[in-house]
C-alpha cells in the first residue's frame, strides 16, 4: 500500500580508521527534494548519496545528515630542524654573553614559537576507500527511514478507508432522500401557495412547478460521480506505489460535486449531510498530503 512521506531512518557502520552514521529525516512536499549534509571529506560522495535517496523515495523532502568520526589520530606534529637550528645560531650570538641558564631557556621557547619550527597537519586521508563504509551506513538509515515510512502509510490508509466508508454513508443517506423529494418539494410548494392564495390555486399548476424544482433539485449525476470516486480513491490506497498525486486530484474532484449538490438542494436533511461530507473530505485532505 501506499506510504507516508514522514520518517525517519539512522544508520551506522564503521571500518578500521573510520565509522560513519547517516541520519535521514522526511516530511511531506509536493514534490521529491533531497537535502544532503556531508562533512567536506564527502563532498565528492554528495551525487552518489542523492542518487541513492532518489532510487529509494518517490516524493517528500529529505533531509540526509552524515557524521565522520575518524577512530584514530588523524593529526601529525612535523618539526623543521634546519629552520630552528638557524634561529637558534641567530639567538645563541645574541645571549653568549649571558650567564642566566633561564635566559637562554626563553630564547628556545621562543624559538619554538616561530612560524614553522614545529607545525601540525591533518594527515592525508584516503576518503575514497571508505566509500563502502558510507554505502553500510546510508543503505541501513534507507532501510529504517521505508520502514517508518510504511507503517506511517498504514495508518493512513487505515484512516483514509474509514473517512470513505463515512462518505458512502452520507451518499446513500442523499439517495434515500431522492425517492421521495418530488413529494416534499410538492408539499412545500403547496404550503406556501396556500399562505397566499387560499383554496383558490390551481393544483395541477403546482404539482408542475414541483416537477421543475424536482428537475432543478436532482443531484442523482453527482452522486454517481461521487461514488465513483470514492472507488476509484479505495482502489489508489489499494497500490504499491506512490499515489499522493492522484489522491489529491480525486479529493478535489470529490469536494466539487459536494459543491454543487449543496448548491442544488434546499432540503434541509441533505445540507445537513453536505455539511458533514465536506467535513470528512477535509479530513481526507489533511491526511492525504502525507501520503507519498
Amino acid at each position: 500500500m501506499p506510504g507516508s512521506m514522514t520518517g525517519f531512518g539512522r544508520g551506522e557502520a564503521a571500518g578500521a580508521d573510520v565509522a560513519v552514521v547517516v541520519e535521514l529525516r522526511s516530511v511531506n512536499n509536493r514534490y521529491l527534494d533531497v537535502q544532503v549534509r556531508a562533512p567536506r571529506e564527502y563532498l565528492a560522495f554528495e551525487p552518489q548519496i542523492h542518487n541513492a535517496l532518489k532510487d529509494a523515495v518517490k516524493r517528500g523532502r529529505v533531509e540526509a545528515f552524515v557524521r565522520r568520526q575518524p577512530l584514530k589520530a588523524t593529526t601529525v606534529v612535523k618539526a623543521d630542524r634546519e629552520l630552528f637550528t638557524s634561529y637558534l645560531q641567530a639567538v645563541d650570538g645574541l645571549v653568549a654573553d649571558v650567564v642566566d641558564p633561564a635566559v637562554r631557556q626563553a630564547a628556545i621557547a621562543w624559538v619554538l614559537g616561530q612560524p614553522g619550527v614545529v607545525s601540525v597537519d591533518t594527515a592525508e586521508v584516503d576518503v575514497m576507500g571508505e566509500a563502502d563504509i558510507l554505502r553500510a551506513a546510508l543503505d541501513a538509515a534507507v532501510v529504517e527511514l521505508l520502514g517508518m515510512r510504511a507503517a506511517e502509510g498504514a495508518a493512513l490508509v487505515t484512516d483514509l478507508r474509514q473517512h470513505l466508508a463515512r462518505m458512502v454513508e452520507e451518499i446513500d443517506g442523499i439517495e434515500a432522500m431522492l425517492v421521495d423529494l418530488h413529494v416534499r418539494l410538492r408539499q412545500r410548494l403547496e404550503m406556501r401557495i396556500r399562505k397566499v392564495l387560499g383554496d383558490r390555486h390551481e393544483p395541477w399548476r403546482v404539482m408542475q412547478e414541483a416537477a421543475l424544482l424536482a428537475e432543478k433539485a436532482d443531484v442523482s449525476e453527482e452522486l454517481a460521480r461521487l461514488r465513483s470516486h470514492v472507488a476509484q480513491v479505495e482502489e489508489a490506497l489499494g497500490r504499491d506505489e506512490p499515489v499522493g498525486r492522484r489522491l489529491d486530484f480525486l479529493l478535489q474532484e470529490m469536494i466539487r460535486e459536494v459543491n454543487t449538490i449543496g448548491s442544488k438542494s434546499a432540503d434541509h436533511p441533505v445540507s445537513h449531510r453536505v455539511v458533514e461530507m465536506k467535513s470528512v473530505l477535509e479530513r481526507m485532505r489533511e491526511q492525504a498530503a502525507n501520503v507519498e
